[in-house]
């Protein structure tokens, strides 16, 4: 069974809440990704998105964008993405989620080139931030042809019927923006329950949120409806921030994920109902 499967129907049938980091391939340092990587299993997370970085990311804010333009300009690539995680996957149980805008799948050999490589590396899913609907069918099909979820985005403001078509285009989880605009901290938590309850309503995939979820608390508001919580920009400036003070940025990063978890594993079906299609 697929990893990202299996951890959600693990994780379901546990009555448990998941933590999903985010992280930009090539940051804290070019080769740091498989350090990384085994740092954040260690303290606890249950599946990792994993940023491609690409020159033009439309929906990061300035910490990501800022991440990834020094992963481009230090020379990390594509393959050299894939190689760090074909390396580093015998060490892993975790599943790994690539996030790739579709300008880069469309250099990397296109919908089935990309997806067929991405699954020998080891990568379980593909997050693809910036198809649209209408053009997601080749990107989808390669990637459930190589074994691999594919997920689209589904933001705050997309329609009923549209946020219906979406979720059963998908495959894995389903991708609910907690906010609308960027990626980047927030100081108020995010109130999601109206549109995973609507979600729910359509789908029995997992629902994940991400886009602003910054804190413990975030995460706690987040995981008492949606099955798992994505955090990106706050784990991104911890560990730049520790880097400037001398630290260690990977035990930086991997020590909030810890508290994250924690959080996320709080919330129990005492505390929130259980999630159901219905």
């Amino acid at each position: 069974m697929n990893r990202i499967v299996a951890t959600f129907e693990q994780a379901r049938a546990r009555g448990e809440r998941l933590l999903m980091p985010f992280v930009c391939a090539g940051h804290p340092a070019p080769d740091s990704t498989p350090d990384l990587l085994r740092a954040l299993q260690d303290e606890g997370a249950a599946i990792v998105e994993i940023g491609i970085p690409f020159s033009d990311p439309i929906a990061d804010g300035p910490v990501i964008a800022s991440a990834m333009h020094d992963a481009l300009l230090a020379g990390v690539t594509p393959e050299s993405v894939f190689r760090q995680v074909e390396a580093v996957r015998p060490h892993l149980s975790i599943g790994l989620v690539a996030m790739v805008s579709v300008s880069l799948v469309f250099r990397c050999g296109g919908p089935q080139g990309f997806a067929k490589r991405a699954a020998a590396a080891g990568f379980d899913g593909v997050i693809y931030p910036d198809a649209p609907l209408e053009e997601s069918a080749a990107l989808l099909a390669a990637a459930r042809d190589e074994g691999l979820t594919g997920t689209l985005l589904i933001a705050p403001t997309t329609p009923p019927e549209r946020a219906q078509a979406i979720a059963e285009a998908c495959s894995g989880f389903v991708y609910l923006l907690a906010r609308t605009g960027i990626t980047g901290e927030r100081g108020e938590a995010p109130n999601v329950e109206r549109r995973v309850a609507a979600l729910r309503r359509v789908t029995d995939l997992p629902i994940a949120c991400g886009f602003g979820i910054s804190s413990a608390d975030h995460i706690r508001a987040v995981v008492a409806h949606a099955d798992a919580a994505i955090v990106g920009s706050a784990l991104v400036r911890r560990m730049d921030l520790a880097r400037e003070q001398g630290q260690e940025p990977v035990r930086a990063g991997a020590a909030f994920v810890r508290e994250l978890v924690e959080a996320a594993r709080s919330i129990t079906p005492a505390t929130a109902p259980p999630p159901s299609a219905g």
